[in-house]
């Protein structure tokens, strides 16, 4: 079972899962705006909280939005820290090159996702051990490489 965190929150309206089970809580717009296209804006969401030590909030897009209208978070995931009191923006951008995408307030814009969070105690060595990856970086399961049977893989084909 998911463990469960109380989080303290002021808002006028409170972030919703749409369905049990869900990751993410829904944030809405608490102001409007026309976003044209290529333009990005931070929104605010009037929702500002407190997480217990131990814990991250993670601000991520609605596939929703993106799918059907191109609409997608800048930095995302933004991460939101527990000693964080300041409200939560999102910063959306509209990658349709055609049309506007109007933002009203109560709009579902985001979703808030809240963790656990392991914090690192960095270890400076000279050298990393091995690995079955090692150095091979972004894009190295594309398309035309081979798993480590010698089998093609198909990946993300980039």
């Amino acid at each position: 079972m998911a463990e469960s965190v109380e989080v303290l929150i002021v808002s006028r309206e409170l972030p919703t899962y749409g369905h049990p089970g869900d990751a993410g809580a829904d944030l809405s717009a608490a102001e409007a705006i026309d976003l044209a296209p290529g333009q990005r804006a931070t929104i605010g969401t009037g929702v500002s909280i407190a997480l217990p030590d131990g814990f991250a909030a993670f601000v991520v897009p609605r596939s929703g939005l993106a799918a059907k209208h191109g609409i997608t978070i800048v930095n995302s995931p933004g991460t939101v820290d527990a000693g964080y009191r300041g409200e939560i923006r999102v910063t959306l951008l509209n990658t349709d090159s055609k049309s506007t995408y109007p933002v009203a307030v109560g709009d579902r814009i985001a979703q808030l996702v809240i963790m656990p969070i392991a914090r690192a105690r960095f270890v400076a060595v000279e050298t990393l051990p091995g690995s079955h990856r090692g150095e091979s970086g972004f894009g190295s399961t594309g398309y035309g490489n081979t798993d480590p049977s010698g089998k093609p893989t198909q990946g993300d084909r980039a």
